[in-house]
């Protein structure tokens, strides 16, 4: 049997630490790789959603802004400076639309309120708790169009609704054909049409509430009232605050349907909104370099309110 030499049994001084330095380098290399990979891989994922964003809202968004500048009709595409927006500041229809925002506001509590509290009866679990979820989330179903055609023969000036007043000795009203009375009316509708998912919403920030703390109140022998107002408010603050938010947008970007269907901007263009004014400016009047400057305007409105939102959210945060 042959013997082999010493020199082949005997390894090199070093060669195994070389080879093992070898390895480790080439397992450092492999995961800086990886953490490259998994760096990068959120940026790919949203890639998609950026370039759509960046496609079909913000470059639109700065053309629209860049077209507000220019003029209409003979001076079409000629620049106009500020001509539109002070144009804007002296149509007193876009300062009714102006105008219109500031009563959203105001009633902006009560858009809110009244989803609060029919969550709160929900969760306290009230006898038929159940078939009240579905019967108001119900309307948010519905198209604005059909919900305007049903309050328009519910509130019509020979309608049911007024047939009603008049045998508990109340005059008729004028619902949609008063202009002190129809942008209230029609708030009122978009209210009912749209509360359902403030409705969930708010059930949906239920799911986090302590229900230790209600006992507690029960046993304290809190009433209702200030059980809401000690504990359930406090304990719902950021989704009040978000409902409050998402609200206003709602009331501010998706009131045209009920507007063209029960009032067509009247009477007397007391029910306009900025939404509405840009569509007359648009599709009526042929003016899409004013309409443009409206949108603008609606869009620094919407600005303010997302700031607002971003505000609230990060006071909260801090409180928490």
């Amino acid at each position: 049997m042959p013997i082999e030499s010493p020199s082949r049994l005997v390894r090199p001084a070093g060669s195994g630490r070389a080879g093992a330095a070898t390895v480790t380098h080439r397992g450092r290399r492999r995961d800086a790789r990886r953490g490259r990979a998994e760096r990068f891989a959120p940026y790919v994922l949203v890639a998609p959603a950026v370039l759509i964003i960046v496609g079909l809202r913000l470059w639109p968004l700065v053309l629209g802004v860049n077209f507000s500048f220019t003029g209409d009709g003979e001076l079409n595409g000629s620049p106009v400076g500020l001509s539109n927006y002070l144009e804007l500041a002296g149509d007193p229809l876009f300062r009714t639309s102006l105008r219109n925002v500031g009563l959203l506001v105001l009633l902006l509590p009560v858009a809110v309120a009244i989803p609060g509290l029919l969550a709160t009866f929900i969760y306290l679990r009230v006898p038929g708790h159940r078939v009240y979820r579905s019967v108001y989330f119900f309307p948010a179903v519905l198209s604005p169009v059909i919900v305007g055609a049903i309050f328009n023969l519910l509130l019509g000036y020979d309608g049911p609704l007024n047939a009603f007043l008049g045998t508990v000795g109340v005059g008729p009203v004028d619902w949609l054909g008063d202009p002190g009375v129809a942008m209230f009316t029609v708030v009122g509708v978009h209210i009912w049409a749209t509360f359902g998912m403030a409705l969930v919403v708010f059930l949906a920030g239920f799911s986090t509430l302590d229900a230790s703390l209600l006992d507690a109140a029960r046993v304290d022998g809190a009433s209702l009232r200030r059980t809401i107002w000690h504990v359930i408010i406090p304990s719902l603050t950021r989704t009040i605050q978000f409902v409050f938010v998402t609200t206003m947008i709602g009331m501010l970007t998706s009131m045209f349907g009920l507007l063209f269907v029960m009032t067509n901007g009247g009477p007397e263009g007391s029910t306009y909104l900025p939404e509405f004014y840009i569509w007359h400016q648009q599709g009526q009047m042929n003016q899409p370099a004013l309409a443009s400057a409206a949108s603008t305007v609606l869009f620094v409105v919407m600005l303010v309110v997302g700031l607002l939102q971003i505000t609230l959210l990060r006071r909260s945060g801090r409180q928490d």
